[in-house]
């Protein structure tokens, strides 16, 4: 990825990837199809604004939040872009989705009632998704018959728009599963029903994971959050899916200090020099998103070389163990996440060493960090 000066922390971000990952993925639709892309959780932390655009450019047709400050975030920067809020909201975070001109999400008749309300007061239409639980346990109405009726309700009335019906599957990044399957069963047949009574009505239900794994699932739109970044919604090698990771994590290596046999590195002292070595000391900690947990459990690149993490990983500062003899210098730039020469530490396998998955990887990156936003040229 670009040369960028050397800091303390940065999180590096390939818009250009963000934009041919969802190239990629609108491919792999079938024809009428449409990528909604996710940028919740400041884009999963890349940044919500700058991957929205990206994504737009690379052929999504809409956008989809979780919060109501998100959605009014987003259209400030995107004035005409078509924006889903998928969450719960209060009273006063409706107000905010409907004046950002945000659809919004809807299972309950009372809550579909109170939009209305709202929308009239405000001098609106708001444009609602019903959304069915099929098994995802979270928001939603379960029983079928109700979603049915709660849809004919909404199509009834005058004063919203019934913008579609969705779903969330639970098991999608898991290939043995069939509660997938139990899923999408259930889902297809409310889908068949809705497009005989409501033709128009968006149908939509998979995540990443389901869009790469089965045609059935993609309806009219597939909501992809995780895959337009890069990473593996599957948990593996984002380049066996042909994806590119859009993110990398840097910084630097500020000091360079000899350890006699037995020395040690951090607080509790949970790790010492076993021989005569060299260690290097990184101005990055778990205030920037480098988990604790990586406690002697991680590796770091550094001139084009992989070095373990040693000793415990505090607020501001880790320490790596340079070895015996080393070329290494104060200053010399430090990758976390992202490659370096002919070496690579993917997202995925920080995830595996913390027992997670790569989205709390990227969202727990703190806002301290300031994200870089760059435009490579391709692989």
């Amino acid at each position: 990825m670009t040369d960028i000066p050397v800091q303390r922390a940065v999180a590096l971000v390939d818009d250009a990837a963000v934009e041919r990952n969802c190239r990629r993925l609108v491919g792999e639709l079938a024809e009428g199809g449409s990528l909604c892309a996710v940028v919740k959780a400041n884009g999963y932390g890349h940044g919500a604004a700058e991957c929205a655009r990206a994504a737009l450019a690379g052929g999504a047709e809409r956008l989809a939040v979780a919060a109501a400050a998100e959605a009014a975030e987003l259209r400030r920067h995107l004035p005409d872009a078509r924006i889903l809020t998928m969450g719960a909201l209060t009273e006063p975070e409706l107000d905010a989705a409907l004046a950002a001109a945000s659809d919004v999400a809807v299972w309950h008749p009372r809550f579909a009632e109170l939009i209305a309300e709202r929308g009239a007061e405000l001098g609106v239409r708001p444009r609602l998704h019903v959304k069915y639980d099929t098994g995802m346990g979270r928001l939603g109405e379960r029983d079928p018959d109700a979603v049915l009726s709660l849809l004919d309700r909404v199509g009834a009335d005058d004063r919203v728009e019934l913008a579609g019906v969705w779903t969330h599957f639970a098991t999608a990044d898991e290939l043995d599963s069939r509660f997938f399957g139990e899923q999408l069963d259930r889902f297809a047949a409310v889908a068949e029903r809705v497009r005989a009574d409501h033709p128009g009505v968006l149908v939509h239900a998979a995540n990443s994971a389901a869009t790469l794994r089965d045609p059935d699932s993609h309806f009219d739109l597939v909501r992809c959050g995780i895959a337009i970044y890069g990473l593996d919604p599957f948990h593996a090698d984002p380049f066996e899916r042909r994806l590119e990771p859009a993110l990398e994590l840097r910084s630097y290596v500020a000091d360079v200090k000899r350890f006699p046999a037995g020395t040690s590195a951090g607080y509790g002292r949970r790790w010492r020099a076993p021989a005569d070595t060299w260690v290097g000391v990184l101005p990055i900690g778990y205030g920037d998103g480098v988990r604790r947990a990586l406690t002697n459990n991680a590796e770091t690149l550094v001139a084009g070389a992989r070095y373990p993490l040693v000793g415990t990983v505090s607020m501001d500062n880790l320490t790596i163990d340079l070895g015996a003899g080393t070329r290494v210098e104060s200053g010399s730039p430090a990758v976390l996440i992202g490659a370096q020469g002919d070496e690579r530490i993917l997202c995925e396998e920080v995830a595996r060493r913390l027992e997670t998955i790569t989205y709390e990887v990227t969202c727990g990156i703190s806002a301290r960090v300031p994200r870089v936003h760059v435009r490579s040229e391709g692989p």
